[in-house]
């Protein structure tokens, strides 16, 4: 440890942490290149052959050219999942609702004591299943 300073140390933590970032910015530009819709199959290729043969030209050319629209794929792939998302527990929650209701109104009805609490179990039991 003695011929290897702190300084040696420093610097070689951030070049690992640069060749991180590195793979991590190529792969996203080759994501997005797959996921770009209004390129054409030639287009993806040519993009793709550019960015794997002279990547650091490659990849800093397409941020140029496509970074903007690459922003906006992001966005609109974030807010689609989102929707999706919302969507699914729209259908979740409507679709258990009911079974909350009838729930509310058993427990209603063992309050005011028209059932008992064998009776109210075994409603229980067929409507959680």
């Amino acid at each position: 440890m003695d011929d290897y300073p702190l300084l040696n140390l420093f610097w070689t933590m951030l070049l690992i942490f640069l060749w991180v970032m590195w793979f991590f910015l190529l792969f996203k530009v080759v994501s997005d290149i797959f996921r770009d819709h209004s390129l054409s199959g030639w287009g993806k290729a040519g993009w793709l052959v550019f960015v794997i043969l002279l990547p650091y030209l490659g990849v800093l050319v397409y941020l140029i050219a496509r970074g903007r629209s690459m922003g906006e794929r992001d966005a609109k792939q974030a807010k689609e999942h989102e929707e999706a998302f919302r969507s699914y527990v729209q259908k979740t929650a409507a679709a258990g609702g009911g079974s909350v209701e009838e729930l509310s109104r058993l427990s209603a009805l063992k309050d005011k004591g028209d059932i008992t609490q064998e009776e109210f179990d075994r409603a229980k039991a067929r409507i959680l299943v």
